[in-house]
């Protein structure tokens, strides 16, 4: 067992080295540290945690083992995952993060002594605050996470899901939550506790069922923070160092990115925590598919085109996850330098459906950083660009987020591919993308579809080059 001084000591070089790897993990060139420094916090952490303990049980044994399990489980995960799943494994993580918090506010809550917090019905009041508000935030946490998990997987419709007084019923569930916890802290009476906790599942899911499939990597960046706070709360009943400043470390920091990526979308940091946005997105879906016939193409038209271009913009979408064409489009990119053809990269701040998804698959086909630009970076040089190849994404090129109001994503700043000479557009079909909403660059008259697997048309484009 290890004092408290020195377990306080070890629990602030964890703290740094989290700190230090969020600020490796803001840059693709250093993101590889980070998560060593991440990692090497986390050993710090849980072996301090340990040791504090100071005897060991048959109750430490099942730790270790449960410990062994979950991080095989982990593992395989990890290692089984593809790219295109990332981010609703990262939503159902989320989830878990949260359910502990509600865990360990129940053991906390059905047996104080165990954490040196008073008796049960007699629990100090400090710690029935922060234990309440760790558990309503982890029950937030898990149900929305859960919500978000089933839109990005399918299997509940990405499509808004809103009825008449949502926002009024949302606040007074709002308000009801508080009203219990006063409740509880005054009477510490069990039906409080669990009624807190099953309506604050219940907000969870109002929270997320009228955001729509646009807005989801704000969701994830929003719900990544609120997991962050639920063990900050815990870490105060805990009196745990390392929770506290982990929990504020990954709330505050999922809280900065998603009033980034608000802003990028051009909506209110504050309709993202109360789910307030989403839009109708069954408007105007089809408004452009009856007025003229698109200008489709194949891999021999665009591959005339990019060898006589003297440059070219590569947007990269969801569906370029989709098919794993990453590589292949390396490949084409190659070619075309090869050609002395000026070659860029323009990925939008939310393209995909997580923060940073197309950075990570990019880098997984080793395209350096230097050649991949963001939105605010690159927008102003595809009106002098030859050829925009746009693979895979939709909702993030489309021109009528800044032309048709009643659009659910008017007002979304997107990559302005309409202005460059030839735009080859890369994609199955003219369905919409995640948003629900048509794309209107299909129609113009500098477009041309390649309606193909992402992978397969790249690859033929390659060999026509």
């Amino acid at each position: 067992m290890i004092s408290a001084n020195l377990s306080a000591i070890f629990y602030l070089v964890s703290g740094i080295l989290f700190i230090l790897a969020l600020r490796g993990l803001s840059s693709p060139e250093t993101s590889r540290q980070g998560n060593l420094f991440g990692i090497l916090g986390m050993i710090i952490a849980i072996t301090v945690t340990f040791l504090t303990v100071g005897n060991f049980s048959t109750s430490t044994i099942y730790v270790f083992i449960f410990l062994l399990v979950g991080g095989a489980i982990g593992a395989f995960i990890a290692f089984k995952i593809p790219m295109t799943a990332m981010p609703e494994l990262v939503a159902g993580f989320h989830s878990l993060v949260g359910l502990a918090a509600v865990f360990v506010a129940i053991s906390a809550f059905k047996n104080p002594e165990a954490f040196n917090l008073g008796f049960p019905g007699d629990i100090k009041l400090a710690s029935l605050i922060e234990m309440s508000i760790g558990a309503a935030v982890g029950a937030i946490t898990f149900s929305g996470s859960i919500i978000a998990f089933l839109k990005l997987r399918g299997i509940m419709s990405g499509s808004p899901i809103t009825f008449p007084g949502q926002h009024i019923v949302n606040l007074l569930i709002g308000i009801s939550i508080f009203v219990l916890i006063y409740f509880l802290c005054s009477s510490q009476s069990e039906s409080f506790f669990w009624s807190m906790i099953a309506i604050s599942f219940l907000i969870g899911v109002l929270l997320i069922i009228p955001i729509g499939g646009a807005d989801m990597p704000v969701v994830i960046s929003m719900l990544n923070s609120y997991s962050g706070w639920a063990a900050a709360g815990i870490g105060f009943t805990l009196e745990n160092t390392a929770l506290i400043i982990t929990g504020a470390l990954v709330g505050s920091s999922g809280a900065i990115l998603s009033y980034i990526m608000c802003k990028g979308m051009n909506r209110s940091f504050f309709s993202v925590i109360l789910g307030g946005f989403g839009g109708d997105a069954s408007v105007s879906n089809d408004k452009k598919k009856d007025q003229k016939p698109v200008k489709s193409g194949n891999a021999e038209d665009a591959a005339f085109l990019l060898k006589n271009a003297s440059s070219v913009i590569i947007v990269p979408g969801y569906g370029m996850a989709v098919a794993q064409a990453q590589h292949a489009l390396r490949e084409m990119v190659d070619t075309l330098k090869k050609n002395d053809i000026k070659v860029s990269y323009a990925v939008h701040p939310v393209a995909g459906r997580m923060p940073g998804h197309m950075n990570v698959l990019l880098a997984e086909a080793n395209v350096p950083y230097d050649e991949v630009f963001e939105l605010d970076d690159i927008n102003n040089d595809f009106a002098n660009t030859d050829v925009a190849f746009v693979i895979g994404a939709n909702d993030v090129t489309n021109p009528v987020a800044k032309t048709d109001p009643q659009s659910p994503i008017f007002g979304m700043p997107v990559l302005d591919v309409e202005k460059c000479k030839s735009v080859l557009f890369v994609k199955r079909s003219l369905s919409p993308g995640y948003a629900g909403v048509d794309n209107e660059l299909f129609y113009r008259e500098n477009t041309m579809m390649l309606f193909a697997d992402a992978k397969k048309m790249t690859e033929d484009i390659v060999k026509n080059i």
